[in-house]
């Protein structure tokens, strides 16, 4: 079972100790996505190597192929990956948002057709959490209804009902032993997330996440929202920010008082040939790189950086088509970020939070010779 206790806070920021069947997790953590049970371009042990505990991997994906009860055969997912440390999982939900062309809501789950072969499934909060009890992950996310930015109050009203009455159903059919969090939504209405994740605490759900965040909503307005809502949300529990985002959204998020996060930024933007460095992002393509013998970041201890691989290179590899390429700046990125929650971390436990994100968001607002 999972146990989740705050050693330290600074403001309203916190460092805790998250305890799941597959070890401790200190946070604040960044989870990195493993899609389809894998990061994208490393194996688990490199991975690993960039500090991470936590990986998050993705339900519906899973469910669709390879199959959990191939995955539950194998072991679960962490005999499956071999990845020996602690593993969530989605619960679909938000491919009902992102894919939504696929799903039809239901008062009983969601109606949708297979983006691999076209096939009628039914995903209903009860399926979903069997599907995640199959692969064996410490924490499962329940089944939620993920609004669009901008959608009328009514519908977003109806997502909380419905997301509430899915949380109950999800509860109900839980196994012992399983962990599950409920998922707040409310869109950047204060007063709507503050009344979800009110009705959300007062069940026995092992975590609150913030769902429905970075869906195209203006970054400012998600952090003014994300300002009144957090401190507010059930301090007993890890607070997980699901999706976000820039390292600069995790540095504000993290003074708000949220523990988890995971994005596919540093993994997607790595594969698109932007690296994550204090003060912006560096895009390897552009020529200024050609002759550049320099490391990504000088002073990072990533493999990349500390292998001595120059900007030049990388972007020879990169301009190549080469996987090499992929894989040294997917591991810088991810280092980056743990870097940065680990920093989070510290600055808390000495109590000096404050100064550390002015450091760190004038890093990236400051001049540097920066692409983006």
């Amino acid at each position: 079972m999972s146990h989740f206790r705050v050693v330290a806070t600074s403001g309203h920021a916190r460092a805790g100790t998250l305890t799941t069947r597959h070890g401790e997790v200190d946070t604040p953590a960044f989870m990195p996505v493993a899609t389809q049970a894998s990061v994208k371009a490393l194996s688990p042990a490199e991975v690993a190597g960039t500090g991470a505990r936590l990986v998050i991997m993705n339900t519906y994906h899973l469910w669709l192929r390879p199959g959990p009860e191939i995955v539950h055969a194998h072991g679960g997912l962490h005999s499956f990956a071999r990845w020996p440390h602690a593993i969530a999982t989605d619960s679909g939900g938000f491919q009902a948002y992102s894919i939504a062309q696929r799903f039809r809501e239901t008062p009983d789950g969601f109606e949708l057709s297979s983006h691999l072969d076209g096939s009628r499934r039914l995903l209903t909060p009860e399926e979903s959490l069997r599907v995640q009890v199959l692969l064996g992950t410490d924490i499962a996310l329940q089944l939620d209804v993920c609004p669009p930015a901008g959608a009328p109050r009514r519908d977003v009203e109806r997502a909380l009902e419905r997301t509430t009455a899915w949380a109950k159903r999800s509860l109900a059919a839980r196994p012992d032993g399983q962990v599950l969090y409920g998922i707040v939504q409310g869109g950047t209405d204060v007063e709507l997330r503050l009344r979800h994740a009110a009705e959300l605490a007062a069940l026995p759900l092992d975590g609150l996440a913030l769902g429905g965040f970075s869906v195209g909503e203006a970054p400012a307005r998600m952090h003014e929202t994300l300002a009144a809502v957090v401190p507010n949300v059930d301090a007993a529990r890890p607070r997980y920010l699901m999706g976000v985002g820039t390292p600069s959204d995790l540095v504000r998020a993290i003074c708000c008082g949220v523990d988890l996060f995971d994005c596919v930024m540093p993994t997607r933007n790595a594969r698109n040939g932007q690296a994550f460095v204090r003060g912006g992002r560096l895009v390897i393509k552009n020529a200024r790189y050609k002759d550049d013998p320099s490391p990504i970041e000088p002073g990072c201890g990533c493999p990349a950086c500390a292998g001595g691989f120059g900007r030049a290179y990388l972007r020879h590899l990169f301009q190549a088509g080469e996987i090499l390429a992929h894989r040294l700046l997917t591991l810088h990125n991810l280092h980056h970020y743990q870097e940065l929650v680990r920093e989070g971390r510290a600055a808390i436990v000495a109590g000096e939070v404050e100064g550390w994100a002015r450091s760190r968001l004038g890093d990236e607002r400051g001049p540097a010779p920066l692409d983006a």
